[in-house]
């Protein structure tokens, strides 16, 4: 993620990108944007608020060099010498353009900004930020004519999120440039992140932490859920979201150790992991370290509620490890002939 209060946005303009599919044609402004006051102070926060929240990064990617993507190229000049701001930012939206294979992909407004002292970790560094606007918001403007007000339906652009948006930051680790991005219009998952951006997740705690606790919300859903109930899967997420909180470096022995009492399970956990890598074509590692940030807000996604057949549900806590077990029951009431919850407590909250 990145701090924004002493960013400043030193240079933008706005292009319009057609659709190759449809015949749709690009439109090229030959000038940067001139913002007064009004202006700047809108579109600084619009352009790099998606990023501030982003607990997740991306690196470029290529098959044969990593000098040979696109995006890769563009920023890096941009990073050396922005005298060619125009004709690079040009060279991107043709870029974007070329990805448009298809009739949903949308025609819209590309934002190229160039920033500077945008705050990583403890780094004031440039950033390049590309943002297309494929929706645009009706909303009404009121105007005096003569005697009289009167009022007039326009279009515009929303100032509190963009549809697609990156932001590359001059700054670099081990696997490359620090990438962001975001898109709220996700119609075509491979469009944006795979073809025209062409970036990856690096090899760090952030992708082991969120990788390793889907495969657990989908072990959970596809395995414990059907064939020991919603206690017994809800028991399981609980105590996974508690050894995560718990360690600061996850132990995969360790942590089926901590949330499994049967052998069993823990045999169809495994076989689960093998068959989840393949299929998803993910590296679960054995040993990371937590990334936090990356809990919190996985914690989110993360349903323990049981839903039952005669309208009721329960919702466990989370952060409430003992919670199932202590007072929580299952079982099975032979006159009736159906299954039951007992639940235990103290007082009505």
């Amino acid at each position: 993620m990145i701090k924004r209060q002493k960013a400043t946005l030193k240079k933008c303009i706005i292009h319009k990108v057609g659709n190759k599919f449809n015949e749709t044609k690009n439109a090229f402004s030959e000038q940067i944007l001139n913002l007064d006051d009004v202006t700047y102070d809108l579109l600084l926060p619009f352009t790099l608020k998606p990023f501030v929240s982003a607990t997740e990064s991306y690196r470029f990617n290529h098959h044969a060099d990593i000098n040979l993507n696109e995006i890769n190229s563009y920023t890096q000049s941009l990073f050396e010498s922005d005298e060619d701001f125009i004709e690079v930012s040009k060279h991107m939206v043709l870029h974007l353009f070329e990805q448009s294979n298809s009739a949903q992909i949308k025609t819209g407004d590309v934002l190229v900004c160039l920033f500077d002292n945008i705050q990583y970790e403890d780094q004031f560094v440039e950033g390049l930020g590309i943002f297309k606007i494929e929706t645009k918001t009706e909303f009404f403007q009121t105007y005096r004519e003569d005697s009289h007000y009167d009022i007039v339906v326009q279009k515009g652009i929303q100032s509190k999120k963009v549809d697609k948006g990156c932001l590359v930051l001059n700054y670099s680790d081990a696997e490359g440039k620090i990438i962001f991005s975001v898109d709220n219009n996700s119609y075509d998952a491979q469009y944006w992140i795979k073809q025209f951006l062409n970036i990856k997740y690096p090899d760090d705690s952030n992708q082991h932490t969120k990788n390793y606790l889907e495969m657990c919300r989908e072990f959970s859903k596809e395995v414990l859920q059907p064939q020991f109930g919603g206690q017994e899967q809800s028991d399981f997420l609980v105590k996974t979201v508690d050894y995560f909180k718990e360690n600061e470096m996850v132990n995969v022995e360790n942590f089926k150790e901590d949330v499994f009492e049967e052998e069993d399970q823990i045999e169809m956990f495994e076989a689960f992991k093998k068959s989840y890598e393949s299929e998803n074509k993910v590296l679960l590692r054995n040993h990371f370290e937590v990334s936090n940030p990356v809990l919190r807000k996985q914690k989110q996604k993360i349903k323990t509620e049981i839903s039952l057949d005669t309208h009721i549900k329960i919702k466990i806590d989370v952060d409430a490890p003992d919670a199932t077990s202590d007072y929580l029951e299952r079982g099975y009431d032979e006159d009736k002939k159906m299954h039951f919850y007992k639940v235990y407590f103290n007082a009505e909250t």
